[in-house]
């Protein structure tokens, strides 16, 4: 006879809130903050024989306040990382500080502060508020980019890349401001050309900068995207076009006098379009171009001047975006077309940058449509040397035609396709001397000089005997002076500090003087996760051993802005130094997670295009200006200060605790979309959490534990083989395990899977908190102690604080065991039972005329001719069908009966 399991007949209700049952998170979490911190229950383990497992999140600016985007990513992260230890794996989860850079300076220069200072404070502040949101951080890895520690290892690889050859000085075109007598960064001028600060217009300044040689490493940065498999599409595919490899050929254009002589000059244009060569009528240069002053004629020298000076004032936006007109003038010289031998115009226009390729690029009006709109501005020749095939030379007129096709009007080359033609003018070029095939990137080399003072230090010392000269490694850091006065203007701080430059020239020992440029502070962020694999380490930036042991990076964890410098950067650092034998992998992060922004409920007029605070719109349901009484805009936007329409973590948790806060950040949106936020849906995520506690409570006070092991898998299995096998349970304790092994598979899947879903994780959460309200009851104490186990189980890498105390209520561990082995979160992941996802019935949707009009439960091994017959015997036929035998019946096993009259 089957046994009676205690408490089977006694119901779990779900009782009003009172103060002894109410969830009321904010001591509680706060106790267990201390609780894992005392027992550093986040500490890094070292890596055994089992799984590692590597867990980051783009590491933030210290600004000194969290926003909820900062939430967003590192709850992420947190989830990842917590799941993955109680799936066994040992986990790294480190935290630091990207410190370096302009905000921390302006802020000196406006509070009278020493930037490092400053930084401390906002550091110190915000690894108070990441503490807040209950994330397992090892912080004994912690590191800030701006301390000495940190950056005497980014200037010891700074001198890897100068012994390799990839670090290199060069003459570059910077944006100087002219009263402030000072370098700005592309992001200091405004739109109009001015400086951010001084408001003067803006001059380009050629200055001799710090280069890394990227582009050696082009080939490899894009061909090893098809390995990163585990990255968005979207990025690898917005990397790739950065690196932007074309195929095509050189072509050289020499330059003639006036009497139509060779000058002894050449102009050399790099093009994927050789074929269209007989078409060119023109020739460009970037205003910038070395040749350009040299080759000008007296005549145009006025004209060029101007127009020169014009083009220095733009950005490079401004000159290569497509919505601009195009503006150039000639020069008066004239170039050979090397495939006609007919004598084109040299001219410079705005949207050719010196920068990128030779500087200078062949115009084909009729078959490129920028060159098409420049050449009809300015009255200059259209040749048309391709038609489509079948077509005539009159057919493309009005435009420019861009696509493949038949040459005409190209000498040898006429009725040879396009494509063909590629290759064989480009050998022929090759035979005559005039041109080569050549491979280029729009990829250009890094510039890593900043005329700044917060940043790194570059290790070389200039001597004009020796050259210049690396820092030996012995005397790193070189550190930056303290107690300096900043002021923004005049040019870099540490050149005006004589005592700092003067230096003995390691070599020969005679007066020398330091590099005074600082670092780019993406050279401290492309190689900051490598650091974390030995943080502690003094001899080395990092042992082999350790970083091959936690490297690359299971999943990484940032934002979309993100997806090209520092990603690019990071990739360029790996390969670097895995052919400088420091590490052994190829890429720094195998998944990449690219989380959507968070957005809030934005109100703005727009007449005046002002944004208005959500505090001052008086009724939300008819939004106005409180000043003009103008209807309000109302839309959702990334969350900002300037539009006030910001939600500060620190008042989400201190009214409805960091558990809250994290489910509705994680339930809201899928993590790669934008979410919206909505006070009333984080009500409900704190409605949710009070469901589970009183839930648990109410278990509790029935008498059920999970002391001793009740619910895990033995105690089932026993109970099971009491009650005679599963046929012999109850119909409650087996829809109760059917759900909570279906929140087992279900959850599981969602943070392992391909793709991260923590959305419809905790959505599974709920159905199962929904199936242990109706089905635990009724259960026995063995099948209510596994749905309870498996419960706070699963939500514990989603609201760590409630699991850790529901662990405790429920006798998983006693306040006297050793958290460190105890914790629910040292417990092991849920394994699904496959047999208790087996239903003996399913639900059979049964439809009149294509119109769903019931359910009916069948057996879920009914063939389609029992599943007819069970669907023409029931009630909901018997009600629609009226007597009348149905002309047709469409069955679809497993799933509906569709009964046509």
């Amino acid at each position: 006879m089957r046994p009676v399991f205690h408490g089977r007949a006694r119901a779990v209700t779900d009782p009003a809130v009172t103060d002894s049952s109410r969830y009321q998170p904010q001591a509680l979490e706060t106790r267990w903050q201390e609780l894992w911190d005392r027992h550093q229950l986040h500490r890094t383990p070292e890596p055994g024989n089992g799984e590692n497992f590597y867990a980051l999140s783009m590491f933030p600016y210290p600004s000194g306040n969290l926003h909820m985007g900062h939430v967003r990513n590192y709850v992420i992260t947190d989830v990842i990382a917590r799941a993955a230890r109680m799936r066994g794996k040992a986990v790294l989860h480190p935290m630091g500080w990207d410190a370096f850079g302009l905000p921390a300076e302006n802020a000196a220069i406006e509070r009278g502060v020493e930037p490092g200072t400053w930084t401390d404070q906002n550091i110190a502040s915000m690894r108070a508020q990441l503490n807040q949101l209950g994330l397992s951080i090892d912080w004994e890895r912690e590191v800030a980019t701006c301390h000495a520690d940190y950056y005497r290892w980014t200037q010891w690889l700074f001198l890897q890349f100068l012994d390799a050859g990839l670090a290199y000085q060069k003459d570059a075109t910077v944006n100087w401001d002219p009263i402030d007598q000072t370098v700005l960064a592309n992001e200091q001028v405004d739109g109009e050309g001015r400086s951010w600060r001084s408001g003067a217009l803006v001059e380009k300044r050629k200055l001799r900068q710090w280069f890394l040689k990227i582009t050696a490493y082009a080939d490899q940065l894009l061909d090893d995207l098809d390995t990163l498999q585990g990255w968005p599409e979207r990025v690898r595919t917005m990397q790739a076009n950065w690196i932007g490899r074309s195929t095509g050929a050189e072509l050289s254009f020499e330059v003639v006098d006036a009497r139509g002589e060779p000058s002894g000059e050449r102009i050399t244009v790099f093009t994927t379009r050789p074929d269209t060569i007989y078409g060119a009528s023109y020739v460009v240069l970037a205003p910038e171009h070395p040749l350009v002053a040299q080759l000008t004629t007296a005549e145009q020298a006025i004209h060029v001047e101007a127009f020169c000076d014009l083009v220095s004032r733009q950005s490079e936006q401004e000159r290569t975006a497509e919505d601009k007109p195009k503006r150039g003038v000639p020069i008066g010289a004239m170039v050979r077309n090397p495939a006609t031998g007919g004598l084109i115009p040299l001219w410079i226009a705005d949207y050719v940058l010196a920068e990128y390729g030779t500087g200078a690029v062949m115009g084909v009006p009729a078959h490129d449509h920028r060159d098409f709109v420049f050449a009809r501005q300015y009255e200059l020749p259209v040749r048309q040397v391709i038609i489509p095939e079948g077509s005539d030379e009159h057919a493309f007129e009005g435009g420019a035609w861009t696509e493949s096709g038949v040459l005409i009007h190209s000498g040898p080359f006429d009725g040879m396709p396009s494509r063909e033609a590629k290759q064989a003018i480009t050998a022929a070029a090759e035979q005559q001397g005039w041109g080569t095939g050549k491979v280029q990137f729009r990829l250009r080399d890094w510039l890593i000089s900043r005329q700044r003072y917060w940043g790194c230090p570059i290790p070389v010392i200039h001597c004009e005997t020796c050259g210049v000269v690396p820092v030996p490694a012995e005397q790193l850091p070189v550190e930056l002076p303290q107690g300096i006065a900043l002021a923004g203007r005049g040019g870099s701080p540490l050149a005006q500090l004589e005592h700092w430059v003067t230096v003995d020239c390691p070599c020969c020992g005679k007066p020398a003087r330091r590099e005074t440029d600082t670092m780019d502070t993406f050279m401290c962020s492309s190689w900051y996760f490598l650091r974390y694999s030995d943080a502690g380490n003094t001899q080395v930036p990092f042992s082999r051993e350790a970083v091959d042991t936690w490297l690359p990076v299971d999943q990484y964890v940032g934002g979309i802005e993100h997806a090209i410098l520092h990603l690019l950067y990071s990739r360029f650092f790996t390969k670097v130094l895995r052919d400088r034998g420091l590490l052994g992998f190829d890429e720094p992060f195998k998944r990449l997670l690219t989380q959507g922004m968070v957005q809030g409920i934005t109100y703005k007029n727009p007449h005046s295009g002002k944004y208005i605070a959500p505090a001052d719109v008086a009724d939300p349901t008819d939004p106005r200006d409180p000043i003009s009484g103008e209807v309000l805009e109302v839309f959702y936007e990334k969350m900002s200060k300037s539009k006030y329409n910001g939600v500060d973590p620190s008042v989400v948790i201190d009214r409805y605790g960091a558990d809250t806060a994290r489910m509705f950040i994680l339930f809201k949106a899928p993590p790669e979309k934008d979410l919206e936020w909505d006070d009333a849906d984080v009500e409900g995520q704190y409605r949710f959490l009070q469901r589970i506690w009183r839930l648990v409570d109410a278990a509790a006070e029935r008498g059920l534990s999970l002391a001793a092991g009740a619910g895990n898998a033995e105690a089932v299995a026993e109970a099971i083989a009491a009650a005679g096998g599963s046929p012999g349970l109850l119909d409650d304790e087996r829809e109760l395990r059917r759900a909570v092994h279906t929140a087992i598979a279900a959850v599981t899947d969602d943070l392992t899977g391909e793709e991260l879903q923590c959305n419809t994780a905790v959505s599974e959460l709920m159905k199962l908190s929904n199936a242990m309200a109706s089905h635990l009851a009724a259960s026995g104490d063995a099948f209510a102690a596994e749905a309870l186990r498996t419960l706070v189980l699963l939500l514990a890498p989603f609201a760590p604080h409630l699991a850790e105390e529901l662990w405790l209520k429920l006798g998983g561990r006693r306040d006297s065991d050793d958290l460190a082995t105890t914790s629910i979160h040292a417990q092991p992941w849920p394994t699904a039972d496959a047999s208790a996802l087996v239903r003996s019935t399913i639900p059979l949707v049964i439809q009149v005329k294509g119109k769903v009009r019931g359910n009916l439960e069948v057996p879920a091994d009914a063939d389609a001719a029992t599943l007819e017959r069970l669907a023409l015997a029931s009630d909901i036929a018997a009600r629609w069908l009226q007597g009348q035998a149905p002309r047709r019946v469409i069955v679809v096993p497993g799933k509906l009966v569709n009964l046509v009259p």
